[in-house]
């Protein structure tokens, strides 16, 4: 290729050009919650039913691992003053 014809090479000087900010598109926002409301619409929502259901479920996890972690607290804790020969708590 001939020298003439050749690109420009890019310098640092044009690398380090500040980039213009692009103006904002009117609607953007308005959109976005069009869109908000079409995939509202897609959500397959869970019946009474399920719902108690699932709420019991969780409700039961809690407190089996609020215990489980209660316990194994307790147990940590009664160790480690048998072992160091110290009285915790009351």
């Amino acid at each position: 290729m001939p020298k003439d014809k050749q690109k420009p090479a890019v310098t640092d000087k044009d690398k380090k050009k500040k980039r213009v900010a692009q103006p904002r598109q009117r609607g953007r926002m308005k959109d976005y919650f069009k869109g908000v409301k079409i995939e509202t619409k897609k959500v397959v929502w869970p019946t009474r039913r399920e719902l108690v259901s699932y709420t019991v479920v969780v409700l039961i996890a809690c407190t089996f691992f609020g215990l489980m972690i209660w316990g194994v607290d307790s147990a940590f804790l009664a160790g480690l003053s048998k072992l160091l020969g110290i009285e915790i708590g009351s």
